[in-house]
C-alpha cells in the first residue's frame, strides 16, 4: 500500500533511525499494518549485544510509534514540512514477549483508539510471525514550530 519511496516523503527519518520499510495495510482514521525488515547490517547490533544480537525493545516501540505516525498523518490528511514536529507523547502497558534477532520481520498493527487537539491515542501489536514480540499504548503529539 505504500513502499518505501512514499515513506521518506511522509516521515522525517532517516537512515540508521527509519525503522518502517513498508506499509501493507491502511485504513484510513482506523489502522496501519507496516514491516520492518531486521538485518544483522543494524547499527544497534554491535553492541546490543555482539555475541547474541537482539533488537533493543525501546527500538520496537519507535517502530509501532512510526507506524502510528504514518496513520496520524493519513487520519489528518497532513503532509510533512518544516513547521510540524510529531513527538513520542507517552507509552503505557509496554510489554515485550519475544526477542526479535536477524532475519526476523517486526509486523506493526497500530489501531487509533483515539484523536483530539492533535494528540492521538494508539494501541500497537509488533509480531514476527504469529508470536507478539511487543505491545503498547502509545500517545503522539503534532505540533508547529516556530
Amino acid at each position: 500500500m505504500m513502499d518505501i519511496h512514499e515513506i521518506l516523503k511522509k516521515l522525517p527519518h532517516r537512515y540508521p533511525f527509519l525503522m518502517v520499510d513498508r506499509v501493507i495495510e491502511l485504513n484510513k482514521g482506523k489502522s496501519i499494518k507496516a514491516l520492518k525488515n531486521v538485518t544483522i547490517n543494524e547499527p544497534f547490533f554491535t553492541g546490543h549485544f555482539p555475541y547474541r544480537p537482539v533488537m533493543p525493545g525501546v527500538l520496537m516501540l519507535e517502530a509501532m510509534a512510526q507506524a502510528a505516525a504514518l496513520l496520524a498523518f493519513d487520519a489528518a490528511g497532513a503532509q510533512l514540512d518544516d513547521n510540524t514536529v510529531y513527538y513520542f507523547a507517552g507509552i503505557d502497558g509496554a510489554r515485550f514477549k519475544r526477542p526479535v534477532e536477524p532475519g526476523d520481520q517486526l509486523v506493526m498493527d497500530v489501531t487509533l483508539e483515539r484523536s483530539r487537539a492533535g494528540i492521538y491515542k494508539f494501541k500497537g501489536i509488533t509480531s514476527v510471525g504469529s508470536e507478539v514480540a511487543c505491545e503498547a499504548e502509545l500517545m503522539c503529539a503534532v505540533r508547529a514550530i516556530a
